[in-house]
């Protein structure tokens, strides 16, 4: 085998400086096994991977190199690879590969610090540092917190993955921070569709909750949903319990309360994005589909299943019509959902906060708990409550940049 040779590139970043050296390379026609390329601030780090010639011609090719990047005011470093690292390193390349994403309103050297620690302690190698947010002025106003996002990308045996995902949990917790940890397979670049829960998930509030404190019995109803989203109450019975308190609840009070929903942040930029890029949107919620149905108006859901209250004279009787959506109907419903879209499970993504969630959570490709109670947290796959529903964008691996280029056209 020919001699292999790593030339790492440094300096200034500028255009053509690619094209310049990889010329000197195509006037010896020589093979290139491997590039990588990337850019921060203005300060290029070019790296190549090539089967150089026979030493007759190294001199040469390794002279007009130097030249090149010497009239380019460039630092250029030539490292001859053995046969067998080389051997091995060809031979990873089917090697499973994980992505870490780490989401907060700021990402500091202490948050980068504590994550790849934890990686290196997995024998997990750093192949790839991105950031996806944008960057942000130092002269940018208090108010505008904004997002932060980056993502490693990782190879290397796969030990621990619960072990791991278990200390990025407690890392989120003691850093205000979101830690995420996906394995990079097909399936996450081929996601076709999402299916939310609705209340404390699309919107900020329980509906239930809002219906109770018009009637009066505010505190009663919002200590048995709490309970139940806690997971300390059977779904279906805390919801039968929370409707008889309602009997009598007049119709006309839930226009009032579907008019005042306070959308979840970054809900209708996630959703209107996931759209564009061809994905079907669903509600899958055990609140009620008069609600649901007008977020469906309003959002542009396509899927909507909920619970469907029953009156009687104008008034509500205390029972629901058919079978209550609880957490084994909601991943029941995913499942159906999945299969009429002609798609696998690993490519929904479902997105919940209460115990009921779990079920859809845990079968979903992406599970996530968003703003959820610590059981939820610590059960689902996937936990964001440091920022807003778009962030579920930067689990995808989009960019700011390229949403704002998409919002231009």
């Amino acid at each position: 085998m020919s001699e292999v040779v790593l030339i790492n590139v440094t300096g200034r970043d500028r255009p053509g400086l690619t094209a310049r050296l990889t010329g000197v390379l195509a006037d010896y026609d020589i093979p290139v096994l491997d590039i990588d390329q990337s850019v921060t601030h203005n300060s290029l780090a070019l790296g190549l991977l090539i089967e150089a010639p026979d030493e007759n011609k190294n001199c040469s090719l390794f002279k007009d190199l130097l030249f090149s990047a010497h009239e380019l005011d460039l630092d250029i470093r030539f490292t001859p690879i053995n046969e067998q690292d080389y051997e091995q390193w060809v031979a990873r390349q089917g090697q499973a590969r994980h992505i870490v994403t780490l989401l907060g309103r700021q990402i500091t050297a202490r948050h980068i610090a504590r994550v790849t620690e934890v990686v290196g302690e997995n024998g997990f190698n750093i192949e790839d540092v991105s950031r996806l947010s944008g960057r942000l002025s130092l002269h940018r106003s208090e108010k505008q917190s904004g997002a932060a996002a980056v993502q490693l990308t990782l190879t290397g045996e796969v030990q621990d993955i619960p072990g791991m995902h278990a200390r990025f949990l407690q890392i989120a917790q003691d850093m205000q921070i979101d830690v995420a940890v996906q394995e990079d397979n097909l399936y996450r670049r081929s996601r076709r569709l999402v299916c939310f829960d609705m209340d404390s998930t699309l919107i900020q509030t329980e509906v239930i909750d809002e219906l109770a404190k018009v009637a009066g019995i505010g505190d009663q109803v919002a200590a048995i949903t709490e309970a139940a989203m806690r997971g300390e109450i059977d779904f279906s019975e805390s919801f039968r319990q929370r409707m008889v308190l309602l009997e009598g609840l007049e119709e006309s009070v839930l226009q009032e309360i579907a008019e005042s929903l306070p959308i979840t942040e970054g809900a209708e930029r996630l959703i209107s994005t996931l759209r564009h890029f061809g994905y079907k949107v669903a509600i899958l919620s055990g609140g009620f589909t008069y609600f649901a149905n007008y977020l469906k108006d309003k959002l542009g859901v396509d899927y909507v299943y909920a619970n469907q209250l029953d009156f009687e004279n104008g008034k509500l009787t205390g029972k629901v019509k058919g079978e209550i959506v609880d957490g084994q109907m909601k991943a029941k419903l995913l499942q159906q959902l999945a299969e009429q879209e002609g798609i696998s499970t690993e490519q929904v993504i479902a997105v919940g906060d209460g115990a009921n969630d779990l079920p859809m959570l845990s079968i979903a490709g992406l599970g996530i708990a968003f703003h959820a109670k610590p059981l939820v947290r610590e059960q689902a796959q996937h936990s964001i409550a440091t920022l807003g529903l778009d962030a579920i964008l930067y689990l995808l691996g989009m960019r700011d940049r390229e949403l704002q280029s998409l919002g231009s056209r």
